[in-house]
């Protein structure tokens, strides 16, 4: 249903990503009229799933939850959505220098290399001395990051302006070393990026607020992850979800706000909540300018790169062998693979990530090479079966016109510590100052798991209370 423009709003959110619709959520439940607008044609942003030839539905964006995913959760059960403990019974495999190493999982994500056990993995006892002691040390660089401030950190300029590989060159030359911070780097729940495109003062932030240790993909939501942005969209008044409404530009009068859109729309409001990636805020036009440190921290948040691969399969087979799905390795397209079916068992699905720049390379080339590619590496994890599902399903996020790459933005080296500290908000954090009438969402902005669906829902919770007090 759509709503005529003319009808003025309390806030417009711009996005419908999760983030904009918690946003417009809490907003409604405050009894403040609110209209979101959405350039694509579909809602959810990264929150988003599909149904198979085979009929299986899999989540094309993110899909997990983590043990201390406190809001996330909170949000299904308000939402009556059933969720299920992720699938780590049995041993993983390793796949390092061509050799695949089968070994259980450590208890403990520190006591672990990269999730196994190391003593199980008949890996070089001075290789392994090595690697456990750059984790050790990034370990002791994470506990001095300030949170909020990065810029704080002790030493904070010499650590921003350091790469990620030129800091665990100082350290070791030994690759088995640096695969842990290459690892979290590309593939880590705050990554995309490779380790000489940011520095060690950001790798070390990410793992202060986002990090790995606290297991952050413990459970998934029965149906699908996508399904939970369905929901919310119904649950809001009709009209309230405006899509193929791209955003173009915002000007602020002294009371309000007009939003206007690619097609020469305008919305008239008290506020404006945007919720779109960091980058995707260069696509709108402001009046007044946004603060020239805002627009250069934008100008040097790339987004991750990242192409995810859902492999569906008759039943899971790993399971049978005793495997738990969880690969992890220095294969040539994908360096995690992990299993993302119900206990059940049906459907049978294989989640992997192609990562970095691996992400741009390997999605240049024609599609039937690259699918070639990706099944020998499942193969090479979990044998001739792998290389035959019933479904290969491709979701490249950078080709995404509205979204550009996932998880997450991350900062260029130099960057925390100049552009970043200058524009920050009063909390400090990835979050730039409100922009007059108009605050900042999405899970890039958030102050504690940005690149999870626990940041969105935090960083929409914090702008709906920040324009609603403008609205009032």
């Amino acid at each position: 249903m759509r709503f005529s423009m003319a009808s003025p709003v309390d806030v417009v959110v711009v996005g419908a990503g999760l983030s904009g619709l918690i946003a417009a959520r809490r907003l409604q439940a405050q009894g403040l009229k609110v209209r979101v607008l959405e350039a694509r044609s579909r809602i959810g942003g990264r929150m988003v799933s599909t149904t198979t030839a085979s009929g299986a539905v899999v989540d094309l964006g993110g899909q997990w939850g983590g043990a201390s995913h406190h809001r996330f959760a909170a949000l299904l059960d308000e939402l009556a959505i059933a969720r299920y403990a992720s699938h780590y019974t049995g041993d993983g495999v390793l796949h390092w220098q061509g050799q695949r190493r089968r070994a259980p999982l450590a208890e403990q994500f520190s006591d672990s290399l990269l999730f196994f056990q190391p003593n199980a993995l008949d890996l070089p006892t001075e290789e392994l001395a090595a690697t456990r002691a750059l984790q050790q040390a990034l370990a002791a660089l994470v506990a001095q990051v300030n949170p909020a401030h990065p810029w704080l950190t002790p030493n904070a300029e010499a650590l921003d302006r350091l790469t990620v590989a030129e800091w665990a060159a100082q350290h070791t030359s030994l690759p088995l070393a640096q695969l842990p911070l290459q690892w979290l780097c590309r593939v880590g729940g705050s990554g995309g990026f490779e380790p000489w495109e940011t520095s060690i003062l950001h790798l070390a932030w990410t793992q202060a607020v986002a990090p790995q240790g606290e297991s952050p993909e413990a459970w998934l939501v029965r149906g699908s992850a996508g399904g939970v942005a369905q929901r919310l969209a119904r649950d809001l008044p009709a009209g309230t979800v405006q899509l193929g409404e791209a955003v173009v530009r915002i000007e602020q009068q002294a009371e309000g706000v007009s939003v206007i859109t690619s097609d020469g729309q305008s919305l008239e409001g008290r506020s404006a909540i945007v919720a779109v990636p960091p980058p995707q805020r260069l696509a709108i036009a402001f009046d007044p300018p946004l603060p020239a440190a805002h627009r250069a921290l934008l100008q040097r948040s790339p987004m991750g790169g990242m192409t995810k691969i859902l492999a569906v399969y008759a039943r899971p087979f790993w399971r049978e062998q005793g495997f738990n799905g969880l690969g992890i390795g220095n294969l040539p397209a994908l360096e995690l693979t992990a299993d993302s079916g119900p206990p059940e068992g049906q459907p049978a699905v294989l989640a992997s990530f192609i990562a970095g720049q691996r992400a741009i390379t390997l999605g240049a080339l024609p599609g039937e090479q690259r699918r070639q590619q990706i099944l020998a590496n499942l193969a090479a994890y979990w044998g001739p079966e792998a290389a035959e599902p019933l479904d290969l399903v491709e979701q490249s996020w950078n080709s995404e016109p509205f979204t550009g790459g996932a998880f997450t933005s991350f900062l260029a080296p130099g960057t925390w510590t100049s552009h970043a500290r200058l524009a920050a908000g009063p909390a400090g954090g990835p979050a730039p100052a409100p922009h007059g009438r108009v605050f900042w969402a999405g899970t890039e902005v958030s102050p504690r798991w940005p690149g999870y669906f626990e940041g969105a829902i935090e960083a929409g919770e914090q702008a709906a209370a920040a324009a609603a007090l403008k609205a009032s």
